[in-house]
């Protein structure tokens, strides 16, 4: 009798701390994974504890204007780019996050290998920003504007950059290039 008590707690407890801890890859309005938007940068190496974490310092020759903070798997694939909201301040906290692994995907499985459709389909669109290369798709729900490239829309879009597009003139089948949270 007292074993199964005993198993049976351990069980709960291991369920339980199976439960609580956060799924690295998922994003949501305020986080992504671990990371969040009252993580300070002095806490990166602790947050991506199995990752590599490159930052740029200022002034440096090879470096220039550069103010990013990437986050590498091991392996040497690129996951994310970090930028802080001050400059060689250790307790500054993350700006922008922009999204590069495809593994990284919000509760509606949106990630880099998303469509245009996947984005209409689960969040409402903020606003739409006619850029030279590309369009940028704001959805404040996600705090998230994602970066589809104009080579994606029809030629009449493609090289006035004073048009106003509409979501109904993006293709469905347009593919995100990346895109950013914004804190």
């Amino acid at each position: 009798m007292k074993k199964s008590i005993l198993s049976a707690a351990a069980l709960g407890l291991l369920l339980f701390n199976c439960s609580t801890s956060p799924d690295p890859f998922l994003i949501q309005k305020d986080s992504i994974g671990e990371l969040t938007t009252t993580t300070q940068v002095k806490d990166l190496e602790t947050v991506f504890k199995n990752d590599s974490i490159v930052q740029y310092k200022p002034g440096s020759p090879f470096t220039g204007s550069i103010h990013e903070i990437e986050v590498f798997e091991k392996g040497g694939k690129k996951l994310l780019t970090l930028t802080p909201s001050k400059l060689q301040d250790s307790t500054a906290v993350i700006k922008t996050v922009q999204v590069l692994d495809s593994r990284y995907k919000t509760d509606t499985d949106l990630s880099t290998l998303s469509t245009f459709k996947d984005i209409v389909d689960h969040y409402k669109i903020s606003s739409i920003d006619n850029l030279i290369n590309s369009i940028v798709v704001s959805v404040d729900e996600l705090n998230a504007s994602f970066t589809i490239d104009k080579m994606e829309l029809p030629s009449n879009l493609r090289f006035d950059m004073n048009l106003h597009i509409e979501a109904s003139q993006i293709p469905d089948n347009a593919n995100i290039k990346y895109y950013f949270l914004n804190w």
